[in-house]
């Protein structure tokens, strides 16, 4: 039991060792996945569409029927106390799960984004559509930034998620001049501070994301956000995709709007909105787990490449079964994701083996439960130097987790994209 919070020997074996960029190219990585893993379906796009959609319809349901089965069985004489209990284990199953199947509708949508719901288009970009709005995101911006986020991944300068902010974003003395008190003053927090802070980040990072760019590239002016078709985050000719997802996510809160004036704000908040802001939570908390970790690199120009910046994420077992089903492989198969993003998710698990079998070493993955990661995570991936190619986050002591190799550097980055 108390091995949820101990680092998984993965993580261990990792930190432990010093860091030398993969040597594999990316036609190695590429030719030893077989070409039938590329196909996509489109009957298993509406397959997976429509089975989602039928799990959300169900257990919303399941959710109707537990308060009138209660009444029923007060009603009748049975114990209350007992069927009490019974009602609010039922109404945490439900939401518990219904979040779950919200955070794997957007999962679905995300995929939509990447085309690997169908070789049309029209398709993948309906579906990913409606999935997205209906969870409140604007998809054509999310999907905008995201494929840049793919094109950069790992990149300080350049990638758009969870970039690290620097010694002097934090106006920390140099290194050589600073101490441990330094370091303490700025990230030193009581721990109920530091579950406060995580908790917010869970329950709205997503939307803060979205209204602020908070945590994105610092490239961009203060203001951007991605409701804004002129916003810097778009080119002239994605405008009138931005509009469309404005236009969809302000019919999508009139109807919700409709329906708590008919159903009640109660019926609005069990039904809706608890598992909406467990839903941000599942997806906050893999794609944060996906490119921050203290173990992980980050490259600056003369350093990254397409290929580093992707082999620089974790592979998670996310959710165990429920990741599997419910959020389509998203974190157990993320390495292969970023390498073939347009493999279909339902083949990334075959891809994954491929891969780690040419990896070998260079493949990271850690069982480490997801919660004591987050909290790892949370408080040891603090800031990175202003200086070198090759950087890791450092914790509160100004202590990186990990080093570089002495002979790192002699890597000669052999294919830019």
């Amino acid at each position: 039991m108390l091995d949820i919070f101990e680092d998984s020997p993965e993580y261990k074996l990792r930190k432990a060792a010093p860091f030398k960029p993969p040597t594999v190219t990316l036609a190695e990585l590429r030719a030893g996945i077989p070409k039938h893993l590329y196909q996509k379906s489109t009957l298993k796009g509406f397959y997976y569409f429509l089975r989602d959609v039928t799990c959300l319809v169900v257990m919303n349901r399941f959710g109707c029927l537990i308060d009138p089965v209660v009444k029923s069985a007060l009603h009748a004489g049975h114990n209350i106390a007992l069927v009490n209990t019974l009602k609010y284990a039922a109404w945490c199953f439900y939401l518990h799960w219904q979040g779950v199947i919200f955070a794997g509708l957007w999962c679905l949508g995300h995929e939509a984004g990447h085309g690997t719901l169908s070789d049309c288009s029209i398709i993948n970009n309906t579906l990913g559509f409606i999935l997205h709005t209906f969870l409140l995101t604007p998809y054509y911006a999310w999907r905008s930034t995201h494929h840049a986020h793919h094109r950069a991944t790992m990149s300080v300068e350049r990638d758009e998620n969870y970039v690290p902010r620097t010694r002097i974003d934090y106006q920390l003395p140099a290194e050589g001049t600073s101490t441990i008190w330094d370091y303490h003053e700025v990230f030193e927090d009581t721990p109920i501070y530091t579950l406060l802070r995580m908790l917010l980040m869970q329950a709205i990072g997503m939307q803060f994301y979205f209204l602020t760019n908070a945590m994105g590239s610092p490239m961009y002016p203060p203001g951007t956000n991605h409701f804004n078709p002129s916003s810097p985050l778009f080119k002239p000719h994605e405008r009138n995709g931005i509009i469309a997802s404005n236009v969809g996510l302000s019919v999508m809160a009139s109807l919700l709007y409709v329906c708590t004036s008919k159903l009640g704000v109660m019926s609005f908040i069990l039904h809706y909105f608890i598992p909406y802001i467990l839903a941000n939570h599942w997806i906050v908390m893999l794609t944060y787990l996906h490119h921050s970790d203290p173990t992980i690199p980050h490259y600056r120009a003369k350093q990254w490449t397409y290929l580093r910046g992707a082999l620089a994420t974790v592979d998670r077992p996310f959710l165990g079964w429920a990741g599997r089903f419910f959020l389509h492989n998203v974190s157990h198969d993320h390495i292969s994701h970023h390498l073939n993003s347009s493999i279909p998710f339902y083949n990334q698990p075959q891809a994954t083996e491929h891969i780690k079998m040419i990896l070998g070493g260079d493949y990271n993955y850690d069982s480490t439960n997801t919660f004591r990661a987050l909290y790892r995570t949370f408080t040891e991936c603090c800031f990175i130097e202003d200086e070198g190619d090759i950087v890791f986050y450092k914790n509160k002591d100004g202590k990186a987790s990990r080093h570089l190799a002495h002979d790192a550097l002699e890597n000669v980055p052999r294919l830019a994209f």
